[in-house]
């Protein structure tokens, strides 16, 4: 990809690109019937978008998470963190 691109979406989120492909990363190879791991990954993504969580919503999402088994739906996850 072109580094304009990446440029114009940090300066649009203010997430590095870095930041983007270690998430990206870590999605790729996480285990989503492991709640130690989707609960970094969902902590993660509320760090990334800016966007506190509570407790109680971070348990819906990474319950959610884990019935799905080996998915992760990325705009399942903003959805519910709105």
């Amino acid at each position: 990809m072109h580094r304009s691109f990446f440029n114009s979406i940090e300066k649009k989120t203010g997430v590095s690109m870095e930041e983007i492909f270690a998430l990206a990363n870590a999605i790729q190879h996480a285990d989503f019937t492991n709640e130690r791991q989707v609960r970094k990954i969902v902590r993660r993504v509320s760090k990334v978008s800016n966007r506190q969580i509570t407790q109680e919503l971070e348990d819906k999402l990474v319950q959610s998470i884990i019935q799905d088994g080996a998915s992760l739906d990325i705009d399942k996850i903003t959805r519910m963190m709105k």
